[in-house]
């Protein structure tokens, strides 16, 4: 057998056994409760986040699901210049949690760790709890308010105290939403447990 045969054959058998996390979408995204039942680590990640930041579990998962719909390796469009001429992506933004590289470096160096992974689903959430807890402690956003901290999570925490959502109406609409998401979320949490 060729070298090069046999170097096939050992990718192709590396590659079927799967290597990463499953990073698809749990299937029923509008039923909490089947989220947990089929990616019970899920759960497990989110309630160690609250236990340590504050941040409900109802809450977190409004916010993945917006930012990624639980996709851990989600990543921004790529940005095409002249429309096929591709410049990179729109940001650095990746993960479940889509936390942009700075702010994610930030949180490595803070409360984090240098093995932090934005496609593990308990770094995302701790990320996320981490960042929720500083806009809490510094806008004074309820840690329950999920609309609010969505804001100041995509506007950064300057951008929401200079209300720089309010010229984005776009924005102000996902935020309502993702706060009617955490409520769905809460009142099936509370049946499901």
């Amino acid at each position: 057998m060729s070298r090069f045969l046999r170097a096939s054959m050992m990718v192709l058998c590396l590659a079927s056994c799967g290597g990463g996390g499953n990073f698809s979408a749990p299937r029923q995204l509008d039923d909490a409760c089947a989220i947990i039942r089929e990616r019970p680590q899920y759960l497990r990640a989110m309630e160690q986040t609250e236990r340590r930041w504050g941040i409900p579990v109802h809450v977190q998962m409004a916010t993945i699901h917006q930012e990624s719909k639980f996709i851990g390796n989600a990543r921004t469009p790529h940005t095409f210049a002249l429309g096929v001429i591709p410049m990179g992506r729109q940001s650095t933004a990746f993960g479940y949690s889509q936390a942009l590289n700075g702010t994610w470096e930030e949180y490595q160096a803070s409360a984090g760790s240098r093995r932090s992974k934005r496609d593990d689903i308990g770094d995302a959430t701790d990320f996320m709890g981490w960042y929720m807890d500083q806009s809490a402690r510094s806008l004074g956003i309820s840690k329950s308010d999920a609309r609010s901290q969505y804001l100041a999570y995509h506007e950064g925490r300057t951008g929401y105290s200079n209300q720089s959502y309010l010229n984005k109406p776009w924005l102000v609409e996902v935020a309502a939403r993702v706060g009617s998401r955490a409520e769905m979320y809460r009142e099936q949490l509370a049946s499901c447990r």
